[in-house]
């Protein structure tokens, strides 16, 4: 229909009473936001921007204005932090003041976010750090990769890896809702789902990545490379006398240092892969693995039709 043709039909029919459905949609549901706060929600677009502006002060000259030279490195990195640091105490704040059961002022909320922000500036040093590692192991663990410079700029895992070690350590600190946004951004980037509770070693490799899932309470050690499509997940789980989920239970598996994890493995619940074992494509595990094991399913079998023989 025409834009024309909708006006006009308008004209005829009449313009349809909407204030029963606004009254319906705006209180009637679960959906509806409730509380005493007037504190808005956090914004999904902000905490994007500022993900992309941490991006450019933890690779400087990587993301972000590419006039970026050995004399103002240090301008463009501040210049990045304190964009960070305004939105971060906003969204911060707000999220608090979501997660609060009772009213708090403002300004308490506003001592509290900054208290938390500060304390997460203190690691981006060791986030960093940790970045670093993940660059050198992509590098290094990918025949494909021309250069650091390749890794950094166009590997999905490596997008997700920085999504993550900045969520986690927001997650540490006990932040609502902005770890879970910035690891769901990552998500809907690269289709790498890794929640911020889990925690990560040093020098991971997630090649390919998409379809790959890292549960909440996921232990990985050092040096462990997974490939697309693999699931580090939970069985079922128990629920409380209402029926509700128990919260905070180790459900996820523990990978321990120089795991290799091959294309469609999925391992469920709180199992340990030991150290230097290597899981084969589409394989299954609910149990533990030992350290130097190598698991595959039955190989395939090969056979010859001639003219629909054998059919």
């Amino acid at each position: 229909m025409s834009e024309s043709t909708s006006r006009k039909t308008t004209r005829e029919c009449g313009p349809i009473s909407l204030q029963p459905i606004v009254a319906s949609l705006s209180t009637g549901s679960s959906l509806t936001r409730r509380g005493n706060s007037d504190e808005p929600m956090p914004s999904r677009r902000a905490v994007a921007t500022m993900m992309e502006e941490l991006r450019r002060a933890l690779f400087p000259g990587y993301f972000g204005v590419p006039e970026v030279r050995a004399t103002t490195i240090a301008y463009h990195v501040g210049h990045a932090l304190d964009d960070v640091q305004r939105t971060m105490h906003v969204e911060v704040r707000r999220a608090l003041a979501v997660s609060q059961a009772e009213t708090t002022s403002r300004e308490a909320l506003g001592v509290v976010a900054h208290r938390m922000i500060s304390l997460f500036f203190d690691r981006l040093p060791e986030v960093q750090r940790l970045l670093g590692e993940d660059v050198r192991a992509a590098y290094l663990g990918d025949p494909a990769a021309r250069s650091p410079d390749e890794a950094i700029l166009c590997y999905p895992g490596l997008t997700a890896l920085t999504n993550h070690r900045v969520a986690h350590e927001l997650y540490r600190l006990d932040v609502p809702l902005i770890p879970r946004i910035i690891s769901e951004l990552a998500h809907s980037t690269t289709g790498i789902d890794i929640h911020p509770g889990a925690q990560l070693g040093e020098r991971i490799f997630i090649d390919h990545g998409t379809g790959v899932v890292i549960g909440e309470t996921c232990i990985v050690g050092n040096d462990v490379r997974i490939y697309q499509n693999v699931t580090l997940g939970a069985k079922s789980f128990p629920l409380d006398k209402d029926g509700q989920p128990v919260k905070f239970l180790p459900r996820h598996p523990i990978i321990e240092d120089n795991v290799v994890i091959y294309s469609g493995a999925t391992i469920l619940g709180r199992v340990t892969i030991g150290r230097g074992a290597t899981l084969g494509g589409n394989v299954w595990i609910t149990r533990d693995v030992a350290p130097g094991s190598r698991v595959t399913i039955q190989p395939a079998r090969y056979e010859t039709y001639e003219r629909g023989s054998g059919i």
